[in-house]
């Protein structure tokens, strides 16, 4: 899918855009992509103007939701299909995305892109070719390809996931010339996709897996058996898990995770929010 182009309008944009007519400025200078860049949009009496585009002034803007043009008006960057996924604005600029109204990525502490580029360090990417398991809005991925990775292959199964990296100007486009053709996504549930995959044929593995109550299979004992057989000997892994239950059940989620990767081969110890190993 191509990747859109246009603004993207916050509530506190919008805001600044309206304060800016109102004041009967000539024009308005601020980000309109999620602050990747700066540009300037030509304010006039029932439209402004920004890359050549004409748009109308927004109405009703929505905190907590990010809005993009359809051709016809700013719409909220959300889709239902059994559920409601939804590109969410963050104070850092870099948006996450929310599935029912639960937070994906981590965002309280720092940009979700920061968080990323933390546990990529871990597997150092540099020349590398690595497995990306749960692509999201492709933050891992970005971060690989400002590290300097030979080839990265990554996956997503959710369809509507994938729409959003196309409005998301935060997550990495295939076919730009920044990736210079070493970012390979598809759609696909890795824990099938898995199978297609050669004997250590991978240098580094980056898992981010949904929930345990919504993706069991991603952290069962048969899938960990399969990562390490996609990867070389020696070769390192992020595993995020989180700490979801320790403090209603007591569970301790990134030790089980721990206890199976050790079975499975790795030597594991517990880094940032999940799990950092090696390939025995």
């Amino acid at each position: 899918m191509s990747h859109y182009a246009g603004p993207l309008l916050t509530e506190p944009t919008a805001q600044l855009l309206l304060a800016a007519r109102k004041a009967a400025a000539p024009s308005w200078q601020g980000s309109l992509d999620l602050g990747r860049t700066e540009g300037t949009a030509s304010l006039h009496d029932d439209h402004w103007t920004w890359l050549g585009q004409a748009y109308p002034y927004p109405g009703k803007i929505k905190a907590r939701t990010i809005y993009a043009w359809d051709g016809d008006g700013f719409e909220p960057v959300s889709r239902f299909a059994g559920s409601l996924i939804k590109l969410v604005p963050t104070e850092w600029g870099v948006p996450t995305f929310e599935i029912d109204g639960i937070k994906m990525l981590p965002t309280s502490k720092e940009s979700p892109l920061d968080d990323a580029r933390r546990k990529v360090a871990l597997v150092e990417p540099r020349g590398k070719v690595v497995l990306d398991t749960c692509g999201g809005l492709g933050y891992f991925a970005a971060c690989c390809l400002d590290g300097g990775v030979a080839r990265i292959q990554s996956f997503e199964k959710n369809p509507d996931v994938l729409w959003l990296r196309t409005i998301n100007p935060w997550s990495p486009d295939p076919a730009s010339v920044a990736a210079a053709g070493r970012l390979h996504l598809a759609q696909g549930d890795v824990s099938e996709q898995i199978d297609t995959i050669a004997d250590g044929s991978v240098d580094a593995i980056l898992h981010d897996p949904p929930r345990f109550g919504i993706a069991g299979e991603l952290y069962s004992q048969a899938f960990y058996h399969e990562l390490a057989r996609v990867i070389r000997r020696g070769g390192r892994l992020f595993h995020y898990t989180g700490s979801p239950n320790k403090l209603t059940t007591g569970r301790d989620v990134p030790s089980e995770v721990a206890g199976r990767l050790e079975k499975a081969g790795f030597n594991p110890t517990l880094a940032l929010d999940g799990v950092f190993a090696t390939r025995r």
